[in-house]
């Protein structure tokens, strides 16, 4: 098998020095990924194109080959090829008809040659003559120069002939480890993993960032699909999977802050200590999956408050997408299924969220927040090689029982006080119990250890998600209760 890959013409354009460096770069991370297949497989680089050359005792790995050079950044299209000695006019005929002659049986064709160096002929008379034997010895429908059936494709490079069986688009971009590393904090739904993308196909080395808000079973979700991106975009570079407990930064920003200023400094609390991980990682940007005015705390007011907490350069690729674009991006780079079932953990919901935050309220509010906490989650950090993360994904979840009507077990309503306020919870025969989810780790141990308890929010993803934590402590006496119709309390 023969595979030809060409540049991202970006690359092309670069001045000599830089071409260079970032075309060896890219033959540097297709060797060092296609080893990992076989290490009889050949990267050869020239100044237009990086030749994989597999010999035939390897010819099982053609599919897997494809999808290296498919996720690949750096790589415009590829073609696989059948390469020949060039001959004469009727000897690349003969070649050509030996790849192609089956396939254009009831097709109308057309033959394209690219040429380079010096011949005693055209490329049109190459084009003309391989044309007219292919239309005359075959069982093509004919020859259509403008949208036809099939392309037939032919290089030509000095004293070699490259018949193209199959022409598949690159993922474009640099090749990865040509630009400066960067720390994106990823939460696993669709904008974060998209964001996270798009700086792995720039050739950005991107290193994950997680605030644990939610338990274990976020945690372990967010790895599996940080763990995808990276195997299958950008695994010729090793990144870090960092992981902050935030659990008490919340508690604190919903006992101290003022109800619609909540969301823009927990974004504050999540940029001081990104960009205190990015110091120890030797990272100048963090990345994140904003958009304009996607949510409250994304308007350009908000972005620029919350910005303003850190000299760290941040960086939104996604800015001005439409959440239609995001969520068709996750789904073709494959990550749409673990966004759509990502559970997404809303504790720090204002009811009436200011769009325009005001520094003098922000720093007022900062003010009675507890500093020392922050500086514990930063500290309680847990940092990874990504290609071990999966070694937690792979290990016990226990299952977390969702009941859809008590009986005998005390529900445990964890929304936050002010939701609940509104919407009480009213379930004639069963007890009740109100404790906020942000209190619910601390106080779940004090309660009677010989009774069970169903967790109940308006979504059922947070009681999900402390559930499992819970049971992930070695609690056995916990569920969630999650009912059938509307209530009251919904």
């Amino acid at each position: 098998m023969h595979f030809v890959v060409k540049f991202f013409p970006e690359i092309t354009i670069k001045s000599n020095p830089v071409r260079k460096r970032m075309s060896r770069q890219l033959k540097d991370n297709l060797q060092r990924l296609l080893k990992q297949l076989d290490d009889r497989i050949q990267v050869r680089k020239d100044w237009e194109k990086i030749d994989v050359i597999a010999p035939d005792a390897v010819a099982h790995l053609g599919e897997r080959i494809e999808e290296v050079l498919t996720h690949t950044p750096g790589i415009a299209n590829f073609s696989r090829v059948q390469q020949f000695p060039l001959g004469d006019l009727q000897d690349i005929y003969e070649k050509t008809l030996g790849v192609w002659g089956e396939a254009l049986a009831g097709k109308t064709f057309c033959v394209r040659v690219k040429r380079t160096g010096d011949h005693d002929f055209k490329s049109l008379d190459v084009e003309q003559y391989v044309g007219g034997g292919l239309n005359q010895n075959t069982d093509a429908a004919g020859v259509k120069l403008k949208n036809p059936d099939i392309t037939v494709k032919l290089e030509i490079r000095h004293d070699k002939l490259n018949v193209v069986e199959q022409l598949t688009q690159g993922l474009g971009g640099f090749p990865l480890g040509t630009q400066d590393p960067v720390l994106s904090l990823v939460s696993g739904g669709f904008d974060s993993t998209v964001a996270s993308y798009l700086t792995i196909k720039r050739g950005i080395r991107t290193h994950f960032l997680f605030f644990n808000l939610g338990g274990r079973q976020h945690e372990l979700g967010v790895k599996e699909v940080a763990f995808y991106l990276w195997n299958k975009y950008g695994a010729s570079h090793r990144v870090r999977f960092v992981t902050v407990p935030f659990d008490e930064v919340v508690a604190e920003i919903l006992e101290q802050v003022d109800d619609s200023y909540m969301g823009v400094i927990l974004k504050r609390m999540m940029l001081r200590a990104g960009s205190v991980i990015a110091k120890e990682l030797d990272v100048d940007a963090l990345v994140t999956g904003e958009a304009i005015a996607q949510v409250s705390s994304q308007t350009l007011k908000n972005l620029s408050v919350i910005d303003s907490v850190t000299d760290t350069l941040v960086l939104r690729p996604l800015i001005t997408s439409d959440k239609t674009d995001i969520i068709r991006t996750s789904r073709e780079i494959g990550t749409e299924e673990f966004a759509a079932n990502m559970p997404e953990y809303c504790g720090v919901i204002s009811v009436k969220p200011t769009t325009r935050a005001k520094m003098e309220k922000v720093e007022n509010e900062e003010n009675r927040f507890d500093f020392t906490v922050l500086d514990r989650a930063i500290g309680n950090r847990a940092m990874q090689n990504i290609d071990e993360v999966m070694e937690d994904v792979r290990g016990e979840i226990p299952d977390v029982e969702v009941v859809a009507e008590p009986h005998g077990q005390v529900v445990i309503d964890i929304r936050h006080p002010d939701e609940e306020e509104l919407d009480p919870l009213e379930l004639p025969g069963t007890d009740v119990e109100t404790i906020p989810f942000y209190r619910l780790s601390n106080a779940f141990r004090k309660l009677d250890g010989d009774r069970s308890y169903l967790l109940y929010c308006k979504r059922g993803v947070m009681s999900k998600l402390h559930a499992s934590h819970l049971l992930d402590e070695g609690y056995r006496n916990v569920g969630v209760f999650r009912p059938e119709e509307p209530h009251a309390g919904k």
